[in-house]
């Protein structure tokens, strides 16, 4: 097991440096003016060309690159160029909010979709499963924006029962939670059901059915447990991206986590904090596929003998 975990952390030291590489030159490509932004349209030249040698964009790209490695070495991600603190502590700020958001529409996904999953599949070509099926298909259809504005115009506009947006109290939670876990939860129905049928299907599962087992210990103790293998993965996936991926809720419900700071940060060209963030959001989603990964060869000792 040791040796499959340091392989797997291996793997992902190349795609962390592959991102920094890719994030910190194309970031430089966009069109824009850092300097220009922070001192203002209105700005003498003399003002502008003061402020980018004291960002040090004044210097070549390789010596900023090679700078930027080196801060990174050292656990130094650099400072903000609009608030001239230092990215970690900007991003330890919001990190919380991201991450308690992404837990609890991780949650919410996987209890939901294993149940609506398994009601599938048991109800296979009946009214459950086509009633199912189309709700999955409508939590992968619906855009997230339009779900959550739909959501807010409904709860708090109309009905007034929750916050339109914020954060602080358990009932801000409750939209974004939501909005973010909806895809979630088709995606961990849809597989849930694809893998419990094939479990159904296997020879060991007729051959307790033979020996009169009853069909609810079929389910729970041999199908059931067996099926949600792939579907650990799937969970452990979907939680990855919510952690990175949360801006457009974040955004909507102007939640004050990591992905409405990227936006913020990008608007403002703030190129330390966007490289910070997206070196948070690739870190994140290689750890939790290393916990993944380790937790399913856990659970299946036959992937980490391979």
């Amino acid at each position: 097991m040791l040796r499959y975990i340091i392989k797997r952390i291996l793997i992902g030291i190349p795609i962390l440096f592959l991102v920094i590489t890719t994030v910190f030159f194309a970031f430089r490509l966009i069109p824009g003016d850092a300097a220009r932004i922070l001192a203002g349209d209105e700005a003498p030249i003399e003002r502008v060309e003061q402020i980018r040698t004291e960002l040090g964009l004044d210097r070549p790209v390789l010596v900023q690159y090679g700078a930027y490695l080196a801060g990174i070495a050292r656990g130094d991600l650099g400072v903000s160029f609009s608030s001239r603190r230092p990215v970690a502590v900007e991003i330890g700020t919001r990190f919380g909010n991201t991450f308690s958001l992404a837990l609890a529409a991780i949650g919410l996904a996987t209890l939901v979709g294993i149940v609506l999953g398994v009601i599938s599949a048991l109800f296979r070509g009946k009214l459950a499963d086509h009633v199912v099926t189309v709700i999955a298909l409508l939590g992968i259809s619906v855009p997230v924006f339009w779900l959550g504005l739909l959501m807010m115009q409904l709860f708090s506009v109309e009905l007034g029962w929750l916050p339109a947006a914020g954060h602080g109290t358990w009932r801000h939670f409750i939209m974004p939670t939501i909005t973010l876990s909806v895809f979630s939860i088709a995606f961990i129905t849809r597989m849930t059901r694809s893998s419990l049928l094939e479990t159904i299907a296997q020879d060991y599962v007729r051959t307790a059915r033979a020996k009169g087992v009853r069909e609810r210990l079929v389910l729970l103790l041999h199908s059931l447990r067996n099926a949600l293998l792939p579907v650990t993965i799937v969970v452990g996936l979907r939680f990855g991206y919510m952690v990175g991926g949360a801006v457009i809720t974040e955004e909507v419900f102007a939640w004050p986590g990591l992905g409405r700071l990227l936006i913020l940060a990008v608007g403002q060209r703030d190129i330390p904090l966007v490289q910070g963030l997206l070196l948070v959001f690739a870190t994140s989603f290689v750890v939790v596929n290393l916990l993944v990964d380790v937790l399913y060869a856990f659970l299946d000792p036959r992937i980490r003998h391979r």
